[in-house]
């Protein structure tokens, strides 16, 4: 399977963004079910604490992409350091 090198820096960004996105959704859902509790309605109160296991999932998926995306970029450099393609 060839290496292309912008792939890896594609996944690099959707991992950082999986990641980011991940742990502002988790301060979102503690905010909302353990912060503003007495504010919120009965929904929003659950919807928030299933943020609260929806951000650390996406901020570990977003991890397992990284180091995929770090994977393929030193397959890539080795590649090209000995002229495999």
């Amino acid at each position: 399977m060839p290496f292309q090198p912008g792939c890896s820096r594609n996944l690099w960004f959707m991992a950082d963004s999986f990641m980011v996105g991940g742990v502002l959704l988790l301060l979102l859902g503690i905010s909302g079910a353990y912060l503003f509790d007495h504010r919120l309605a009965m929904g929003s109160v659950v919807a928030a604490h299933a943020l609260v296991i929806l951000g650390p999932t996406a901020l570990k998926i977003g991890y397992v992409m990284r180091l995929l995306a770090e994977r393929n970029a030193r397959f890539a450099y080795q590649a090209k350091l000995t002229g495999c393609n």
